[in-house]
């Protein structure tokens, strides 16, 4: 259906069909306009109205590359809140302030640069497969569920629940397995077992297209069983589309396209690669090769009704965005810049923050400090440095808090602080005095403020004093530290441990030789205030580690090797220095009473269960409960654990509250060696408390999981 050329243009009018607007764009532009709109640097056709629209925009913990914005805790560090209702709000938060931003935008300008548009391309739901991969920080950690959860709550806030307009549109990004090495990203290819396949890299992405209805799919740059991410039937057609209904747009990796032809061997030149890539379902184009589809066209390679296909799917997603219709009737377009870096919002950041602070160690109590506590004396290469506010991928906040800064404004008047930048974070010092260690022992608490920063893990070519192109050879804290902290100790001094980073630290020694340890990851613009309140006592640490600790790089298998045997804890049986999950408190909780409702269930039906959580401490604090399920007699292998549920409570001193849960048959189901998901007879233990159920947690402190066995007939 289309209009005549006397009549309002249907595409121009709102009270039509989505789909008849549509096609009725697409009848009007010749094949050049048509392939302009390919790329994601779309431009503009003035004879039809449509202004230049850069699709690439970044929003991982807040609007990325644009100026201010709010600065929330890197991905990885709002995993370890282990909380979809929190992150629902923070993408809520970043969805807001980007539509601020990108109508003042388009008020001024009439049109948008790159990094301005309404296109996220966040979340990362890529499995943390290795510590040692530099983009592990973007994503939510090394579990399948929790990350598909937590990307859900993301994609459901930046997207919003309008019935008609899309408020952004977010990405699940990046399709499929695909975590390091960075520096072999561009022609790797990944060969796993069609059970690994689908039990562990694809249901994040299952997750967000058929429950959250991401409006975007990012294709990896690696291939997959031999074909390119970007080109594969198997994962855009078969899986992508008709498995999971997929409806929107599928778009590569930037620059993924070339690698067909330049390091894969899978295409003879560009021309042939955009017509793969465009035959495969790939809609969209980052930053080459789709300039050359008429000459695929010429070749015969595609049609131009192909390219009228893909085009279809990327411009649905700019009319749900409402860039076609009158700004008056787009409910988000009124939005003021006030929202932008605003107070309810910073304090949004902050509950991130706190949230996410994951307490590992804290002997005799040390934390919080006490009024006993009048010196402290404050050292580290990441306690004024605002690098390690921000990960990967920043806006930029107005108001920025540094842990030293933190530090110093909650530090009660009469408490002396003092400051010295001790170590550099991966180089030896010039100096050959160093005057740093001789205050040290003087002082009640050093506050050593180590770890990482994105100068040593990161994307490809981000990373400046990485050897690894982004990622690192080691998990261990980098030596300098290590020696330095070692100094402090051998002095006398009694170190808390504050660790800034996006992956995984293993500590050796240095575990048992410091007081405390705290780990804070990227926290963003509010993590100085977020630290102090922790280290002080005004908040009690909450957070879980939403992937495991190594206790040293020779845990790991090889880096490029993409099987699961001995990753993460689903399959490793290494002894971790701290286990997915684990986290301590200022209080203590207590988890009783684990009840099943019956010993034995038909297969296709499900279970409920309930458990008595207790704080038995002194103080109001927070705690995710934790419930997992091994299957104990399948027939091929599945994980030791896999966690199935979780929920976080604040509860009172002495408040005890009954937990209510449900094991669904999809729970108890295993994924066999087709790839296919079943439900066999057999055993199940489901184990439930405050962090997976690895001996190690208790060893750290923490209560035994509870136990209740239940089979299925």
């Amino acid at each position: 259906m289309t209009s005549t050329e006397n009549e309002k243009p249907i595409y121009l009018d709102p009270t039509q069909p989505l789909e008849d607007r549509v096609k009725d764009l697409i009848f009007r532009m010749t094949l050049e306009e048509k392939v302009s709109q390919m790329p994601n640097n779309a431009a503009e056709i003035s004879r039809l109205g449509i202004p230049m629209y850069n699709f690439w925009n970044e929003a991982l913990h807040g609007v990325g590359r644009n100026g201010r914005a709010t600065v929330f805790p890197q991905a990885i560090g709002m995993a370890a809140t282990w909380d979809p209702d929190l992150i629902e709000k923070v993408a809520t938060a970043i969805s807001t302030e980007a539509r601020a931003k990108y109508h003042e935008t388009m008020r001024k300008r009439g049109n948008t640069l790159i990094y301005q548009g309404l296109t996220f391309w966040s979340p990362n739901v890529n499995l943390f497969r290795d510590p040692r991969w530099g983009r592990g920080q973007e994503t939510w950690g090394e579990d399948p569920f929790l990350t598909g959860e937590m990307g859900a709550a993301f994609v459901r806030g930046m997207q919003g629940n309008d019935p008609k307009y899309l408020r952004t549109a977010a990405c699940a990004k990046h399709y499929a397995v695909h975590s390091g090495p960075e520096g072999q990203r561009h022609s790797f290819d990944a060969r796993v077992t069609k059970r690994e396949l689908y039990d562990t890299y694809l249901p994040a992405f299952k997750k967000l297209v058929m429950e959250a209805n991401v409006e975007m799919v990012m294709g990896a740059y690696n291939r997959l069983y031999g074909v390119p991410c970007c080109a594969s039937d198997l994962l855009i057609n078969e899986i992508l589309r008709k498995e999971w209904g997929f409806k929107g747009h599928f778009v590569s990796d930037c620059e993924a396209l070339t690698d067909f032809h330049k390091y894969q061997n899978f295409t003879k030149d560009v021309v042939e690669s955009a017509a793969v890539a465009l035959k495969a379902g790939c809609d969209m184009s980052c930053s080459c090769t789709y300039e050359y589809l008429p000459e695929a066209i010429e070749r015969g390679l595609i049609t131009e009704a192909d390219i009228d296909e893909s085009l279809s799917r990327t411009l649905a997603t700019r009319f749900k965005l409402g860039m076609f219709d009158p700004p008056e009737m787009v409910p988000f377009s009124s939005i003021p810049m006030s929202v932008v870096g605003c107070e309810e919002h910073r304090e949004l950041s902050y509950e991130a923050a706190k949230r996410s602070i994951v307490l590992l160690k804290n002997k005799n109590d040390l934390l919080p400090f006490t009024e006993k506590v009048r010196d402290i004396y404050v050292v580290g290469p990441n306690a004024a440095n605002l690098d390690c506010l921000l990960g990967s991928y920043f806006g930029i906040g107005e108001f920025m808090t540094t842990a030293l800064e933190g530090i110093a404004r909650q530090a009660p008047e009469g408490t002396k602080v003092e400051y010295k930048h001790g170590t550099l974070l991966a180089q030896d010092s010039a100096n050959p005095w160093d005057w740093s260690l001789q205050a040290a022992p003087e002082a009640d608490v050093t506050i050593a403020c180590m770890g990482l920063a994105p100068l040593l893990e990161g994307e490809e070519g981000d990373a400046l004093l990485s050897t690894q192109q982004g990622d690192r050879e080691k998990i261990e804290l980098p030596v300098q530290q290590v020696e330095y902290i070692k100094n402090l100790v051998v002095r006398g001094a009694r170190v808390v441990l504050v660790l800034f980073g996006g992956s995984p630290i293993a500590l050796g020694e240095l575990a048992d030789m410091v007081e405390a340890v705290v780990f804070v990851w990227y926290p963003g613009s509010e993590g100085g205030k977020a630290l102090a309140d922790v280290l002080f006592g005004r908040v009690s640490p909450s957070g879980k580690l939403p992937l495991t600790f190594p206790a040293s790089t020779d845990q790991l298998p090889a880096f490029d090797d993409y099987s699961m045997d001995n990753r993460t804890y689903r399959y490793s049986k290494e002894t971790p220095l701290y286990p997915f999950g684990f986290g301590l408190s200022y209080s203590k909780f207590t988890y009783n009473h684990l009840k099943l409702e019956r010993n034995e269930v038909k297969a296709g039906s499900s279970i409920s269960l309930q458990f008595d959580l207790t704080n038995a401490g002194d103080r109001e604090a927070e705690e995710v409960a934790q419930v997992y399920l091994t299957d104990e007699k399948a027939s091929v292998k599945v994980p030791i654990y896999k966690l199935i549920g979780f929920k976080r409570l604040c509860l009172q001193p002495g408040e005890t509250r009954e937990i209510n849960f449900t094991i669904t048959p999809e729970m108890m189901s295993l994924v066999n060696d087709d790839g296919q998901s079943v439900l066999e007879a057999g055993t199940f233990t489901v184990h439930v408390g405050g962090s997976s159920p690895h001996q190690r947690s208790v060893d750290l402190g923490l209560q035994p999981s509870l136990t209740a066995r239940f089979t299925v007939s």
